[in-house]
């Protein structure tokens, strides 16, 4: 007979057990680096069975401002469903977890928590259902590094458009030096301040993360000048483009965007990753400009879920509604 298991929620570092993080987006050291970050507070939910972890999920509680009403709220975010103990079932202890920290979050009046890049379309979809939650049409895209090289699979014009932007000085490379860490958040915040739903966190949080070993962030320069800029993580043997911003309306002949997103892919090629996933391709709109400029890289699209729930009943209702398949 499987003995009952026990669910806790860690706030701070310092009481965190030892375990096994395979995925980044889940670990003890994103915990750290959101338990450092001004504005923003972590939430680790741990299952165990008797004194053996068995699953857990990272929870971020943020807290943003808006244009419009309220002005400042928090939000709860999730990527993925979290990490389990070989064996286990993942749905029943994804429930467990779900449960948990959907309570936990809306106690804080979290104003609506989000979870993204599940696995699988499907996972989770009854309890997510029973709790609360609403799904809404996502589109993912994702390039395999493994089979074809990116030369073999990127657009040729778009290759081309490189080619005579790196003839012209435009070049992509690491961020080395303070003053060029400085400049790349400086232009991703000026690239990110009027949109709506994207979320910029602090300059903190990016120097912590450049110093974890599991991020990487890249400048695209013209002349000394940063154009266009990149934030990548890797987790297990897999790339993830977090944000990507460039200055394409004042060098549209440059083509900074083409060459910040080609640096990011042939960097995790390189490296030997199998996969590099684009985290917020957006809604599946028949008109999607992103969309289509990532897939003239030779991406794939995969159709999935975003799931929210808003701690007011009838906002839930009506966006749930909103939002219905």
């Amino acid at each position: 007979m499987n003995k009952p298991f026990r669910v806790s929620i860690i706030t701070h570092s310092e009481d965190l057990p030892s375990m096994t993080c395979d995925n980044f987006f889940h670990s003890t050291d994103l915990f750290r680096i959101v338990e450092k970050t001004p504005g923003q507070l972590p939430y680790m939910v741990i299952v165990w069975r008797e004194e053996k972890i068995v699953a857990h999920m990272l929870a971020t509680l943020r807290r943003r401002g808006a244009w419009i009403p309220p002005y400042m709220f928090t939000q709860g975010r999730v990527y993925g469903e979290g990490e389990y103990a070989e064996g286990e079932d993942k749905n029943e202890l994804f429930e467990l977890m779900l449960k948990a920290i959907t309570r936990k979050l809306l106690r804080r009046l979290c104003l609506y928590i989000e979870f993204s890049d599940l696995s699988q379309k499907m996972f989770g979809y009854r309890v997510l259902r029973s709790e609360g939650y609403f799904p809404v049409q996502w589109m993912e895209i994702h390039n395999s590094l493994h089979s074809l090289s990116p030369q073999e699979r990127i657009n040729e014009r778009m290759l081309q458009r490189i080619e005579h932007a790196n003839e012209a000085g435009v070049l992509n490379k690491e961020v080395e030096t303070e003053e060029e860490f400085y400049s790349f958040y400086r232009m991703l915040r000026q690239f990110f301040t009027l949109k709506i739903r994207r979320y910029l966190p602090p300059k903190k949080m990016f120097e912590l993360l450049s110093d974890s070993g599991h991020v990487r962030l890249f400048v695209t320069t013209y002349k000394n000048k940063v154009i266009g800029g990149s934030c990548c993580v890797y987790s297990k043997n897999n790339a993830y483009l977090w944000y990507l911003a460039s200055k394409r309306k004042s060098h549209p002949t440059l083509h900074p965007s083409a060459v910040t997103l080609w640096g990011a892919i042939t960097h995790a090629a390189a490296q030997k990753y199998w996969h590099i996933y684009f985290m917020d391709v957006g809604l599946p709109f028949k008109k999607n400009r992103y969309r289509d400029f990532i897939l003239r890289f030779g991406g794939k699209e995969v159709g999935t879920y975003r799931w929210f729930r808003f701690s007011l009943p009838w906002l839930n209702k009506f966006v749930g509604w909103f939002y219905r398949e």
